[in-house]
């Protein structure tokens, strides 16, 4: 009997044992598996872009590898397709990224304060922990399959779904740290859900009026920036929108809150091979830059042949890719003198560039994603995004850097809506295997 207890006793504490041992395999998992999630938690998503383009905006079919305008966002169709779920709450939700939106904004304007506050203070169906989204998080449900305005309305309402015209702006959490002519160290970012843009925003009324500067993008010619030859005034396309401002206080915008994880940040890694690995996206970028300004057509081409520590798979980023790595701590003339630099990880080589207003400055960047003004309209444009300022036709900083625009494709494009630079600087990616 005594010998029966003692066995007993022994399989009880093998039990227990067993019992203790099982729970911390099964945290340690949940922690791994966490681990896990925190490294590739940035889904990249696709822009939608689905046609090719040529430089003059013509949809083109059958690119080989071997012409010049191959490396486009259509020939590769990188990220997951964009995929949505309306539920009847008046939220939709995105299955890629798990965020939730507001379907409906509110006609409403408001400055970036109020806006914050709003979001914050919303109850929508059932949830009260809604917030501002960051700019990676709005840009991601931008869609540039057609254009005009750049997100499917099916999913998600503008304002006004009846007249999109260019006051669909919608604020984000992000304030932008240097100096804007409008917004002066008080401005913020904005997706503009019509054109595609963005841009920082005033935040609020400028106390000063008379800082401003100079005129908005698109009144005149850059300083130094002649015309080709044989361009007379009137031969080209006039600027897109001709002109056309939002009606109303240019200090209020809209808003679309969302809940879930914040979405979209990064984890870089040097790999001492001269690239950059993100191990949230699963991309590999180059450290750096191409160290010159190409037009789009030889941007591609740069790209398509271009080797790098052993891969020839190389590419020109497409849009979301490209704002994805922007760093919105950092801006050129930022208020704190240890945040003042391109809009990117201190990782990354930046060239410097010395801009229209003879200031040092940092380049804006090509993408493979083509761009139109307006619907209806031939895609003249392609993407870029500013690591440095966005400035106007004098380098005068009206959109902040990690602003995103477009430019003409090559310098007898059609005119954008200013400070056209035609040649722009390349930042190579390719996806990590």
């Amino acid at each position: 009997m005594k010998t029966f207890k003692n066995n007993s006793i022994l399989i009880a504490s093998v039990a227990i044992l067993l019992v203790f041992t099982l729970q911390a395999c099964k945290k340690e998992n949940k922690n791994a598996k966490a681990v896990s999630n925190k490294q590739n938690n940035y889904v990249q998503i696709a822009t939608g872009q689905v046609n090719l383009y040529d430089e003059d905006g013509n949809v083109v079919s059958n690119l080989k590898p071997s012409d010049s305008l191959y490396g486009q966002d259509a020939n590769y169709l990188k990220g997951k397709k964009m995929a949505f779920q309306k539920n009847e709450d008046g939220i939709t939700t995105d299955l890629n990224t798990g965020l939730m939106w507001q379907e409906i904004p509110t006609a409403e304007g408001f400055d970036w304060k109020d806006a914050k506050a709003y979001c914050e203070n919303l109850e929508l169906g059932g949830y009260d922990d809604w917030r501002m989204p960051t700019a990676k998080e709005l840009y991601s449900i931008s869609d540039f399959n057609k254009g005009w305005p750049y997100i499917d309305t099916t999913y998600f309402s503008l304002v006004n779904n009846t007249h999109v015209d260019k006051s669909e702006q919608y604020w984000t959490s992000n304030k932008y740290l240097g100096h804007t002519e409008e917004g002066q160290y008080a401005a913020a970012f904005g997706v503009n859900h019509a054109t595609g843009h963005i841009k920082a925003y005033a935040g609020e009324e400028p106390k000063d009026l008379k800082d401003r500067k100079g005129p908005p993008p698109g009144s005149q010619n850059s300083q130094g920036q002649e015309r080709p030859e044989g361009d007379e005034e009137g031969q080209r396309p006039p600027p897109p929108g001709e002109g056309e401002r939002p009606m109303g206080n240019p200090m209020l915008k809209h808003v679309r809150a969302v809940r879930g994880q914040v979405y979209g940040v990064n984890d870089f890694q040097d790999n001492g091979d001269e690239t950059i690995t993100d191990k949230a996206s699963g991309l590999m970028w180059s450290k750096n830059d191409s160290k010159k300004g190409l037009d789009w057509k030889n941007a591609l081409y740069y790209a398509e042949h271009a080797t790098l520590a052993g891969y020839s798979d190389w590419r020109l980023p497409n849009v979301k890719e490209l704002q994805g790595i922007v760093d919105y701590d950092f801006a050129p003339d930022a208020e704190d003198a240890k945040q003042d630099g391109p809009a990117i990880d201190s990782i990354f080589k930046t060239s410097e560039i010395t801009n229209e207003n003879g200031d040092k400055d940092y380049p804006y960047y090509w993408t493979s994603t083509s761009a139109r003004f307006q619907k209806g309209k031939p895609y003249y444009y392609a993407w870029y995004v500013a690591f440095g300022r966005a400035v106007n036709n004098e380098g005068l900083d009206f959109h902040g850097a990690g602003a995103v625009r477009f430019d003409t494709k090559h310098e007898n494009g059609p005119a954008s809506e200013g400070g056209e630079r035609y040649y722009n600087y390349i930042r190579l990616v390719r996806n990590v295997q």
